[in-house]
C-alpha cells in the first residue's frame, strides 16, 4: 500500500475491506519494490525518520523504519508534530498509546525519554514495534496496560484521544491525529501548545491541578 495524492494504492488480488474503490487496474512489473520510491525519510529537529536503505544525514538521530504490515513511517504531519513536540519536552517515563510501527516509541527512546512503553490493540503493531526497536538498539516495553507515567503520545483519532486519555495515569499527553480545526476536549486537562502543520494538529496537554 503506498499513499498517492491524499488516497492509498493497495496492491492485492481483491480490493481489500474497507476501502472505497475508486478505480482499479493492472499494476506493471516490479511492483514488489516500486513502493519504496514513495518512502522516504525526513528531517525533524535532531531526528531523521527514515527506511533503512535510504543513508542517515550526518549528525542525525537516526530512527529507522521499516515499512511493512503496520501503519507509521514519519512522513505524516502528525507524526512529525508529535515528534517536534517530543524535542519540546524534558525526557522522562513515556508511554505510546497506539504505537503503530513504533516510530514516537523509538524516537522518544533515542531523545532520552525511559522507560518507554508501547500499546496497540494491534497484534501486528506491537511485533513490528519490537523488531523496529530492537533494530534501532532502544528499548521499548510492550505492555497491554498503560502504566504510569509522566507523558503519555497519542497520535490517534480525535474521539480516541478523548476518551482514552481520562484512563490514563499521566500528567502530560501530547496528542495528535486531528485537523487543525479540531482539539481535544477533556475534562480536567488545559493546552499548553499546539502546533499545526498541512491541516494537521497536535497538542500538549497537561492536567489541571
Amino acid at each position: 500500500m503506498e499513499e498517492l495524492d491524499g488516497a492509498y494504492a493497495v496492491y492485492a488480488d481483491e480490493p481489500p475491506i474497507g476501502f472505497d474503490v475508486v478505480e482499479s487496474g493492472d499494476v506493471r512489473d516490479g511492483w514488489e519494490d516500486a513502493w519504496r520510491e514513495f518512502h522516504h525519510g525526513v528531517v525533524v529537529g535532531r531526528l531523521w525518520v527514515g527506511p533503512p536503505w535510504e543513508q542517515v544525514p550526518a549528525g542525525a538521530l537516526a530512527v529507522v523504519v521499516d515499512p511493512g504490515r503496520a501503519f507509521g513511517t514519519g512522513a505524516h504531519p502528525t507524526t512529525r508534530l508529535c515528534l517536534e513536540l517530543l524535542q519540546a519536552v524534558d525526557p522522562t517515563s513515556l508511554v505510546d498509546v497506539g504505537c503503530g510501527s513504533g516510530v514516537l516509541s523509538i524516537a522518544a527512546a533515542k531523545l532520552g525519554f525511559a522507560p518507554v512503553s508501547a500499546l496497540d490493540l494491534d497484534d501486528v503493531a506491537l511485533e513490528v514495534t519490537a523488531a523496529n526497536a530492537a533494530a534501532n538498539g532502544v528499548a521499548v516495553q510492550l505492555v497491554s496496560e498503560p502504566p504510569p507515567v509522566a507523558l503519555a503520545v497519542m497520535n490517534i483519532a480525535l474521539d480516541v484521544v478523548e476518551s482514552v486519555l481520562p484512563t490514563l495515569a499521566v500528567e502530560r499527553a501530547i496528542t495528535s491525529g486531528y485537523l487543525d480545526s479540531d482539539a481535544p476536549a477533556v475534562a480536567g486537562w488545559h493546552a499548553l501548545e499546539r502546533r499545526t502543520r498541512d491541516g494537521w494538529a497536535a497538542d500538549l496537554l497537561e492536567r489541571k491541578p
